[in-house]
């Protein structure tokens, strides 16, 4: 009797041990701060590479991408922002991106708490514009937002960073 209430106990916390380790792409957070306190925040989820593919194939050029996995990414400003040069006011949004060997384009969407994919909210699109975009130094294995002391958006993954200047508006 022992044994099979060890068995299933080892078994039981086998299970959980690996459903744990299996969070292929766990929540991450970016911020800037501005000199007067204000914020933006992203949140987004992390894939991993994982030795696949990145852009062009797991992501295809030139279709909207929800910029991370799991739901869309979240984009929150405590301010008015600029966003490659167009306006953007202090609210909660949602960022989607398409990506292309050489160019991408962010688009900043009003509708908040979406999956994301199919992506077919056009009709709620604030902003769209472009990013530059470069070759990392090395190999990116965990997709990553972050920003600058500049509050420079950058988005890097695989061998590719594309990025944006924001900057607080009036």
């Amino acid at each position: 009797m022992f044994k099979q209430v060890a068995i299933v106990t080892l078994s039981i916390l086998g299970l959980a041990t690996f459903a744990c380790a299996q969070k292929p792409s766990p929540a991450a957070q970016a911020q800037c701060k501005f000199s007067d306190g204000k914020t933006i925040t992203v949140d987004y989820s992390s894939p991993r590479m994982k030795g696949r593919k990145i852009f062009g194939d797991l992501v295809p050029y030139g279709d909207v991408w929800r910029t991370g996995a799991n739901e869309a990414t979240t984009f929150v400003t405590t301010a008015n922002v600029t966003v490659g040069g167009k306006s953007v006011p202090a609210g909660s949004y949602t960022i989607f991106t398409v990506p292309n060997q050489n160019n991408w384009t962010l688009i900043v969407n009003k509708k908040t708490g979406e999956w994301g994919i199919p992506y077919k909210y056009e009709a709620d699109e604030l902003v769209r514009v472009g990013m530059r975009v470069s070759q990392t130094a090395s190999s990116v294995e965990n997709f990553t937002i972050a920003f600058d002391q500049a509050c420079t958006l950058s988005v890097s993954w695989e061998n590719t960073q594309a990025s944006v200047n924001i900057a607080e508006g009036k």
